[in-house]
């Protein structure tokens, strides 16, 4: 019998090129390296070809501008004559402390907080139920939805008279009311002014809203409310277990697009009561107009709308953190 030793020994051995030929078959193929242009441009140049003229627009429009503004909010800036050049030092956060300082800034974002605590949630509110209604109705819903959405496409300057016409001191509004008619006027009232110009842009986003929760709604199975109406929930019970979930992406995008559209509130203050009466309805965007424009003070106009930027994104971001949460 040969020992196991010497077996061994007859065993045939592997030889080098045989196990770098099994390593090389056994590993996947090396692909070409991409050229630098495709590195770039991406798998279809065309696209970036296509977007190209919305991208410059955005350069144009939004970056470049903003990036101005942060550099003049950190600067002393003022207007010159063409062709004159002067020296702009640069003077940190002094800018941001005047204003803050001053009672007509804190006084436009309290304006702006009174307006998004009644914006924001009757939005919401409204839109929902607005939305949940016309998803019921089986007859001339297209009409609805039309008559909906038509303040929403129309010129503020347009809506914005009629709310003239109907809530100026003697408007159509003060005469049905009579002897209960709000004494000063609504526009004349510092206690309502903001909250009637709240409920204006409610009534004038509204359509848009209602388009956005009914395409959600649409969506929704009806075997599920008719499941839990079987297992004995009541309507009430029905639409927060089911249409409410169900509905909450939208309930998030309305919420930060109404926080947007307040942010940038300017055209109803301004041609309502051009943020009078002593200030009541002066917003931030408002604000920036007067002290930048009207008032020649670029540097700390930028310092408010640097303020006011950097508050919509914080409020956003705790916003959408609230919606989404499970």
């Amino acid at each position: 019998m040969t020992p196991p030793r010497a077996q061994a020994d007859t065993l045939p051995a592997v030889t080098g090129p045989a196990r770098g030929g099994a390593a090389h078959a056994s590993a996947p193929p090396r692909r070409p390296p991409a050229s630098r242009t495709k590195r770039w441009l991406g798998g279809s140049p065309l696209g970036l070809f296509l977007t190209a003229p919305y991208t410059a627009y955005v350069l144009v429009v939004f970056v470049i501008p903003f990036g101005a503004g942060v550099w003049m909010a950190f600067h002393d800036y003022f207007f010159t004559a063409p062709g004159v050049s002067v020296p702009h030092p640069f003077v940190g956060l002094d800018n941001f402390t005047e204003v803050l300082g001053e009672a007509e800034t804190r006084r436009a974002f309290g304006n702006l907080a009174l307006f998004m605590a009644i914006n924001i949630p009757l939005t919401v509110v409204l839109a929902l139920a607005l939305a949940s209604a016309l998803n019921a109705v089986t007859r001339c819903r297209g009409f609805f939805r039309i008559a909906y959405y038509v303040p929403y496409v129309t010129a503020s300057v347009a809506t914005l008279a009629v709310w003239l016409f109907l809530f100026n001191g003697s408007g159509a509004v003060n005469h049905v009311l009579g002897s209960y008619a709000p004494d000063p006027s609504w526009l004349a009232n510092k206690q309502l002014v903001m909250p009637l110009i709240a409920v204006y842009v409610t009534w004038k986003q509204l359509g848009l809203y209602i388009l956005l929760y009914l395409a959600a709604l649409q969506n929704v199975p009806k075997e599920l409310h008719e499941a839990a109406l079987t297992d004995g929930a009541g309507r009430f019970q029905a639409f927060r277990a089911v249409t409410l979930p169900a509905v909450r992406p939208v309930t998030s995008l309305v919420v930060l697009l109404s926080i947007i559209t307040a942010g940038q509130i300017f055209t109803e203050p301004f041609l309502l009561t051009g943020g009078g009466p002593g200030g009541a309805s002066l917003t931030p965007a408002l604000l920036v107009y007067q002290r930048g424009i009207a008032q020649g003070e670029p540097d700390a106009a930028a310092a408010i709308g640097l303020i006011l930027v950097t508050g919509v994104l914080v409020i956003a971001t705790v916003a959408r953190r609230i919606t989404e949460r499970d």
